[in-house]
């Protein structure tokens, strides 16, 4: 109840009313009688005395207006009052010392005064009286309050409709761009795809005729043994490069289904790709060292050029001095007991294979950017290459559900990590 209590004494505190009217003692009588409720008091002893005071301040809950004053009468100066927007929620009760004469009653009324209180003033009226007119101007205060939030929120809801509205018409706008960029995308697709089997089948012309001349010179009587050996070389290099150039054919033109996917021996793939590359190891004098790998479940011609890019280009950066050593590993890994870089499929073993060398290495800044195609760390005078052999190990990987990392440091060698599952789940590539 306490609470309460002061809680009303501080609303109360809070209110300032106007008292007008030309006599002192009138003033301080009404003064002695609101001073109980603990109410702001301001005093004026005239009707202009009442208008300078409401140029200064408008913050009043309620006007007590003698009606009877000279120069500007108490009817005449709620006029002017009520005039000004700011002042026209402010309610006056008028004191009048005439009690029957309802033509003035009514005046008063037309005008906008809220009541009357009659001479001589009952105190206890006169208390009662204020009190309901400051809490009906208390409520409807706190209505206007209320309605200015309501209008506030409602703009603001307004506003929020109309960038909704905005923002789904961007997202139309998206949307159609992203048709138009996919069929766009899809035409460049098909060309690409076009280019690629020209391209193919222009490369695969000049091969078939060095095939052909190169079996006509094999079949021919001749004992020299090492022109054979080599013209052996030449046609074995020429099928292997059709192969490629259908694998790569076949790679760009067409998604890799489950259908692809069979056990695959990588031991027995890796030995091929090294009798593949036997000239350059020993051009190079490179050591390889391939430790036991695992048989998987992949894609065996994608595996054979992930190696052959792989290893060769172990071959190809080495340093100009020193043994070239090339070492291939294997390790089996469980998801339970180490994570891959990506998602990885629950309940799957991964191998994790690492082809390292000793060559001239790279700067690790760079170890994202090798894979991007077309990309080289080095001048096509130093080395050899077109920069597409990495980006092509990347993507291959990727079709087997797995990851491929590069680790180097400059003159220290390179390593080149592969985390591929054992199996695959049942959505592949």
């Amino acid at each position: 109840m306490d609470e309460v209590k002061q809680k009303i004494i501080k609303n109360k505190a809070s209110t300032n009313i106007l008292v007008v009217d030309d006599r002192e003692d009138n003033l301080l009588s009404i003064e002695a009688i609101l001073e109980k409720d603990d109410y702001n008091i301001f005093k004026a002893n005239s009707g202009k005395a009442a208008l300078k005071v409401l140029l200064q301040r408008h913050d009043f809950s309620l006007i007590l207006m003698d009606v009877q004053m000279p120069d500007l009468n108490g009817l005449e100066t709620a006029t002017i009052i009520y005039e000004r927007d700011k002042l026209k929620s402010i309610p006056i009760i008028f004191i009048t010392a005439y009690t029957n004469d309802e033509e003035f009653i009514f005046k008063g009324y037309k005008m906008g005064g809220v009541d009357y209180i009659y001479k001589p003033i009952n105190p206890d009226l006169l208390r009662a009286k204020v009190g309901v007119f400051i809490e009906l101007y208390r409520k409807n205060e706190q209505l206007l309050r209320n309605e200015k939030k309501l209008l506030t929120a409602n703009n603001s809801l307004q506003n929020e409709i109309e960038e909704r509205k905005r923002s789904e018409e961007k997202i139309k706008l998206l949307n159609k761009q992203l048709l138009e960029n996919n069929l766009h995308l899809q035409r460049a697709n098909e060309d690409l795809d076009q280019f690629a089997y020209v391209a193919s089948h222009d490369l695969q012309e000049p091969l078939r005729k060095i095939m052909v001349f190169s079996d006509k010179i094999v079949s021919v009587k001749n004992d020299d043994s090492e022109v054979k050996k080599y013209l052996n070389k030449i046609s074995s290099s020429s099928q292997r490069m059709q192969l490629l150039i259908n694998n790569l054919l076949q790679f760009s033109r067409h998604s890799v289904n489950s259908a692809d996917f069979i056990n695959v021996d990588l031991y027995e793939l890796v030995n091929e790709v090294i009798n593949e590359l036997e000239v350059e190891i020993e051009k190079n004098k490179t050591i390889i060292n391939v430790a036991p790998l695992p048989v998987i479940f992949a894609v065996p011609h994608l595996m054979r050029q992930l190696f052959y890019n792989l290893i060769s280009n172990a071959i190809k950066f080495k340093k100009k001095v020193g043994k070239s050593i090339v070492d291939i590993s294997a390790e089996k890994i469980s998801p339970l007991d180490y994570k891959p870089q990506g998602k990885y499929v629950d309940g799957i073993n991964y191998y994790k294979i690492v082809i390292s060398d000793n060559g001239i290495g790279f700067d690790e800044k760079f170890s994202e950017e090798i894979f991007v195609v077309f990309k080289r760390l080095h001048s096509y005078h130093e080395f050899e290459g077109t920069g597409v052999g990495l980006s092509i190990c990347k993507k291959i990987i990727d079709k087997h559900n797995g990851y491929l990392t590069a680790i180097g440091s400059l003159n220290k060698g390179a390593s080149f990590v592969i985390e591929i599952p054992e199996t695959q789940g049942k959505d592949v590539a």
